[in-house]
């Protein structure tokens, strides 16, 4: 009787090994970043005072997955009109040494709402005060340590999970290179929008193991430009969130933003289309859900490199300084920043360091996250090439550097393709074959095998 006994424990033991054998971790926290404190804003250069309201609050959300071998990823969705270079390594480097997470594991993607501070590299040709100057600096430090703190809880809050993933849609983002804004209705009624876009939904769900929703994770290729109010706002992406967590209250949900930078969400320029906006991507997410989804299972692959993107031509210092008497105040603004860094540098960088990522989820999925204000052709062309059942792809993530056009935007010209430089304070524009860098690096971590290679 007492070996029969200790047959059946040994059974129930190794049942329970093999129940939980492969078995993925998560936790999931967020925390309120809206300002306490009327701030200057980004997204338009036309603003020319602060905040006076609030439609909605601000949040960073943080979402650890694990796998069984302990391979951590940390996706921290932020709605933020940019991510400087600085605030994202401020931000691993506390992460690394308060949690060990070493920087292939941690993402950072902003929502990049046009109704949020002028944090990152996007104010150097506006005109603010030294009061206003101080209070986003005050702004920027505590939001470094709200990032630092939510991944904290977030760990904290680590549980056995299960994940799976499905794909929905949603058509609200058009091309705005190829579209007139006041022509859109008429042209989507006729179905004539002309363009690229990408209106995938992908749709990362995390459940406890007793099927409760912990995390949902969405992601959309579109800009957050429904609204220039002067009110504090996270735009459609917050909306967004705001319907899920009605439709799932258990869960915390994360919004992520994919090559959206020549996608607008049209019409707009009325909160209630950002409204609805929201409840289209809640919705395409619920739909989702309700249908064929895939569970993921396997080790957890994380990736990450900066490599050279070079400028296309370095002005000299000669015509830096005629510049300096343009009637055109961004152009002097740029002119006097680059001067500056001359004085002190000596040269000019002709190239900048650019993030490329890459995590494989288990068996099959693959999340590519770029840096800066990436076009459409990227995710349509490697989800072509990688498998477009298997591939999602992130821009706005962890340096919100400039545009990035691809080749045709680069050589078409126009606001993406080279005109907007100006207003990141970049030399130049791009010089041709950046698609095929990134491309490459992009190819290359997806082939790495291990966590360490």
């Amino acid at each position: 009787m007492r070996f029969q006994s200790l047959i059946t424990c040994l059974v129930l033991v190794c049942s329970a090994t093999t129940a939980f054998a492969g078995q993925w971790k998560a936790g999931v926290a967020k925390v309120n970043i809206s300002p306490t404190k009327p701030l200057r804003m980004g997204g338009y250069a036309s603003r020319d005072r602060p905040a006076d309201g609030t439609l909605t609050d601000l949040w960073a959300k943080a979402l650890v997955l694990q796998d069984d071998a302990g391979t951590r990823a940390v996706l921290i969705t932020i709605d933020a009109i940019a991510m400087s270079r600085n605030l994202s390594a401020g931000v691993c480097r506390s992460l690394n040494e308060q949690f060990g997470l070493d920087r292939r594991s941690v993402a950072l993607n902003v929502s990049h709402t046009h109704c949020g501070p002028a944090i990152g590299d996007l104010s150097f040709y506006r005109t603010f005060t030294d009061k206003q100057n101080q209070d986003l600096t005050a702004y920027t430090t505590d939001l470094q340590q709200k990032l630092v703190g939510v991944v904290g809880e977030a760990l904290n809050r680590l549980a056995a999970a299960e994940l799976s993933w499905g794909t929905g849609k949603a058509t609200f983002a058009v091309n705005r290179r190829n579209n007139r804004e006041a022509s859109v209705p008429s042209l989507r009624a006729a179905g004539q929008l002309r363009g690229p876009v990408d209106h995938d939904v992908p749709v990362l769900f995390v459940r406890h193991v007793d099927g409760r929703m912990m995390a949902v994770v969405c992601g959309y290729a579109c800009h957050a430009t429904t609204l220039s109010v002067y009110q504090i706002s996270s735009d459609w992406p917050g909306y967004a969130q705001i319907e899920l967590e009605k439709k799932y209250p258990d869960a915390i949900a994360l919004t992520w933003i994919g090559c959206g930078g020549d996608q607008n969400p049209l019409p707009r320029r009325k909160v209630k289309y950002a409204q609805d906006y929201g409840r289209q991507l809640a919705d395409a997410v619920d739909k989702t859900q309700s249908g064929k989804t895939q569970s993921i299972e396997g080790k957890l692959v994380c990736s990450y490199a900066e490599i050279d993107m070079p400028f296309a031509k370095l002005p000299t210092r000669e015509e830096l300084r005629q510049t300096l008497n343009s009637k055109n105040r961004y152009e002097v603004a740029r002119a006097t920043t680059l001067l500056q860094r001359l004085e002190r540098n000596g040269k000019l960088d002709s190239s900048y360091p650019y993030p490329v990522q890459v995590w494989k989820l288990g068996d099959g999925l693959t999340f590519v996250l770029l840096g800066g204000e990436v076009v459409v052709d990227y995710s349509l062309r490697l989800k072509h090439e990688l498998g477009s059942d298997r591939t999602w792809v992130a821009s706005y993530s962890n340096d919100v550097l400039a545009y990035i056009p691809s080749r045709r935007v680069l050589r078409e010209g126009g606001y993406e393709g080279g005109g907007a430089m100006l207003y990141f304070g970049r030399p130049s524009p791009w010089a041709d074959g950046i698609e095929r860098k990134i491309v490459t690096e992009v190819h290359r971590q997806v082939g790495m095998k291990t966590h360490g290679e």
